[in-house]
């Protein structure tokens, strides 16, 4: 009976957002990782699929921004997934943002993976990179499929560039 519990109390944990249409999304840590990222690119002016987005996160999930403020003091931000959408979504498609993966190293230890992806930012597909850093995604797969758990991380400046280990292919 615990064990049936379990399941059933687990199984509601981890639904609410699934969506069928999405489903290829959550199929392998590829597909999982370009869905990140192509949910949030786009050109000035083009709505995102905020339900595309959403679909890719796990109840609970955390979006972390790690910054430095003018004083020095170094801290982080955490969003849910919705909140990320209304702090960030607007300006995204008011100034166009498109952000690729140019590097990718993957730990997994049975359920649990951690991504390093290396990205690069820009506000059209093929326009000139303003920014550039790490993503670390820690994914779930439950064995069905796979969930965004955690996006946490960190831009790149002149005092801490990206090491040469995380841009090689």
């Amino acid at each position: 009976m615990k064990q049936l519990f379990f399941v059933f109390l687990f199984g509601m944990l981890v639904t609410p957002f699934a969506h069928a249409q999405y489903e290829s999304d959550t199929e392998s840590i590829d597909s999982i990782i370009e869905a990140l990222y192509a949910s949030i690119s786009g050109d000035a002016g083009v709505e995102r699929d905020w339900d595309r987005f959403r679909n890719l996160f796990i109840e609970g999930a955390k979006l972390t921004p790690t910054f430095q403020n003018q004083a020095g003091e170094i801290g982080f931000i955490q969003w849910s997934p919705d909140e990320y959408i209304e702090r960030a979504g607007a300006s995204l498609e008011r100034d166009g943002f498109h952000e690729d993966e140019i590097h990718r190293e993957v730990d997994t230890y049975r359920y649990v993976t951690q991504v390093f992806s290396t990205y690069q930012s820009k506000r059209t597909k093929d326009g000139e990179v303003f920014a550039r850093g790490i993503n670390s995604i820690q994914l779930f797969n439950d064995g069905n499929r796979w969930w965004v758990v955690s996006v946490f991380w960190s831009s790149e400046n002149e005092e801490y560039p990206i090491p040469e280990t995380y841009l090689r292919n």
